[in-house]
């Protein structure tokens, strides 16, 4: 599903039904303005500094995480708090536990993510940690313009039926990293991140960008 924040109905929506929901104009200039000022003031984690998740995602520029302060943590979570959110977590038996994890991150020209389908955590495993199940993913986008030209899509992919029994992927759908837009999909579902273009120049591709998980 596609829509407006503005028209959007989050009880009349179900992720049971629908695995993909983007809304436009989610985000205010104001709000946007408020979180680039704490990316501003943040410290960031190039890939090349995650040996780990640099193996796992290899070839794909030298993009940058940092984590987010409580303050902002709390706005985040109070406007990304929707009612059909709640409703597809608590659909799963035997939970023991409800998860978060959100980061910031920025894309610069020449940045990108390889296709996954955010169930392969090899990296978490690295670090002596089990993880818990990631059930939605979202990335949300905080950058004050983004031109086409600039790259830097999310790209959903399905499975379809190959030669000889084998599966392969199409483009399911194609997203740009609209300013204020929110996009939340079903895990597991094979997605990446384009590459950053050169022609973005210095501009940068901002986002948060995590996961709503249970434990079990």
């Amino acid at each position: 599903m596609k829509a407006h924040y503005s028209d959007f109905h989050a009880d009349q929506f179900s992720f049971a039904s629908d695995p993909l929901l983007i809304l436009e104009n989610f985000w205010s200039a104001e709000e946007r303005k408020i979180f680039r000022d704490a990316m501003n003031s943040t410290t960031w984690t190039s890939l090349a500094e995650m040996p780990a998740v640099a193996n796992a995602f290899k070839n794909c520029g030298n993009w940058l995480k940092s984590e987010m302060a409580s303050l902002e943590g709390q706005r985040f979570m109070e406007r990304v708090g929707l009612s059909c959110i709640a409703e597809y977590m608590e659909s799963f038996p035997n939970i023991t536990g409800r998860h978060i994890n959100f980061n910031y991150y920025s894309y610069g020209s020449g940045d990108c993510l390889s296709t996954h389908d955010d169930t392969d955590d090899a990296y978490t495993y690295a670090q002596g940690k089990i993880p818990p199940t990631r059930r939605l993913a979202l990335a949300t986008y905080f950058h004050d313009e983004w031109q086409p030209d600039w790259g830097g899509e999310l790209i959903l992919y399905k499975k379809t039926a190959g030669v000889q029994g084998t599966t392969q992927l199409e483009v399911a759908q194609c997203i740009s990293p609209s300013p204020g837009s929110l996009v939340i999909f079903t895990v597991p579902q094979f997605h990446r991140v384009c590459r950053v273009d050169a022609l973005a120049g210095d501009h940068k591709r901002l986002s948060i960008a995590g996961w709503f998980m249970t434990g079990h």
